[in-house]
């Protein structure tokens, strides 16, 4: 691929841009609690700093309910949902993935569930819905509850209804990339009144307010709206994304690399307010998203040696970028060799199953996850900005073809 433009760079995910007129409050407009809980039709939502905090709250409201110490991730996630279940003190086991995908290895999943299994937290990876019919079945056999990690699909959709509300809590992210954004942000939702009114105490209690930390929030939420395009992205994500390829660190490029404390406090009226405004546009900017990759896996999907992961069946995702699988790591590899710098939104999405990162070690067990390891090596994304021109999307695909066809 010919070298990026100078001043160039694409997004690796489909994020909402802010609008000036986000930042100055209107009549009329209705409050960002109230219009989340709206759109994804719940009695109410619980905002949180991050998406992390969300789970450090929703572990600790859960571990006052019950007796049990053990949470059960998936062993391909992102690295911050086993240092959220360290910081609230909980045992992890890791479960394999399904072969090709990241959805919960059922048949491990029921061996490693037992009488000490306080939750189970199946995830949704890249705005595209995980199984959950035998997760859900699995955590009622032994009386588990089911913490939903939506952290990269706020809209997506299984049978109508919302995923994150299927169950006993839900977690969004709000993090800068996720879509709809304050920079840092989450969101909680739970089913059960009792449970909600915990989140809450929980939220109270762990989450004060800091006015430092939030200045610090509300002047990188304006760093986004000043620095999200392809301008500005090559300064404040670019820039680094090679220095560390170059240091052959890819962990660092990704951003896998992350501090083991977790900040939490509370997020302050403005940013919610700016929250507020870009949520009204977030349907709108999800049907194009959706309609923009439908074009663009159906393309995808006539090459041979990869394969496009896709929707499953009665379920729409929210498309932020496509996830590649390849037949083999080594193709995957020579893609990204050429890909990876070239300033188009190509990247991998978590560079390790959990096993795989030093920083974890002492926190996830050793255990075996060959699928989840598999996935790993063999996936990269591609973004589904509305920036990456047709014309750059027929060059990635011709670099795909050229990588299989390399043997």
């Amino acid at each position: 691929m010919s070298r990026p433009l100078p001043w160039r760079e694409l997004p690796p995910t489909a994020g909402l841009p802010l609008q000036w007129r986000d930042f100055f409050a209107r009549t009329g407009r209705p409050a960002f609690e109230e219009g989340l809980a709206r759109f994804l039709g719940v009695p109410s939502v619980q905002v949180e700093c991050s998406g992390t905090s969300g789970l450090v709250i929703a572990f600790e409201a859960l571990k006052r309910r019950s007796s049990r110490r053990t949470v059960v991730l998936p062993g391909y996630t992102c690295p911050l949902v086993p240092l959220a279940a360290a910081r609230a003190g909980l045992q992890i086991k890791l479960c394999d993935t399904r072969p090709d995908r990241f959805d919960l290895d059922l048949n491990h999943l029921a061996a490693i569930c037992d009488s000490e299994t306080l939750c189970i937290v199946p995830t949704h990876l890249g705005g595209l819905v995980t199984a959950l019919p035998g997760v859900l079945e699995i955590a009622r056999r032994v009386g588990a509850a089911v913490i939903e990690d939506a952290a990269q699909a706020l809209g997506a959709r299984w049978k109508g209804r919302p995923v994150g509300t299927f169950g006993e809590i839900g977690i969004y992210s709000l993090a800068c990339g996720k879509g709809l954004t304050l920079y840092e942000g989450g969101v909680l939702v739970a089913q059960d009144a009792s449970l909600r009114t915990l989140l809450n105490e929980v939220g109270r209690q762990e989450a004060p307010f800091h006015r430092w930390m939030e200045c610090k929030r509300f002047v990188e939420l304006l760093g986004y709206r000043l620095f999200y395009n392809p301008l500005g992205l090559r300064l404040t994500y670019g820039l680094s994304l090679r220095r560390w390829l170059k240091r052959g660190d890819p962990v660092r490029a990704v951003g896998d690399r992350f501090d083991n404390e977790i900040p939490m406090h509370t997020v302050g009226a403005w940013r919610k307010t700016i929250g507020a405004a870009a949520l009204m546009r977030l349907p709108s900017a999800l049907a194009e998203q959706e309609e923009r990759a439908r074009r663009r896996v159906k393309a995808l999907g006539k090459i041979a040696g990869i394969r496009v992961l896709d929707d499953l069946p009665e379920s729409t995702g929210t498309w932020p970028f496509i996830m590649v699988l390849f037949d083999s790591d080594r193709a995957c590899s020579r893609a990204l060799s050429v890909l990876w710098s070239a300033g188009v939104g190509v990247t991998r999405l978590f560079v390790h199953a959990l096993t795989g990162y030093p920083q974890l070690k002492g926190i996830v067990p050793n255990a075996s996850l060959p699928h989840a390891e598999s996935f790993a090596s063999r996936c990269l994304t591609i973004t589904n900005s509305p920036w990456l021109t047709e014309d750059e999307f027929h060059r990635i695909a011709e670099i795909l073809v050229e990588s299989v066809q390399a043997g």
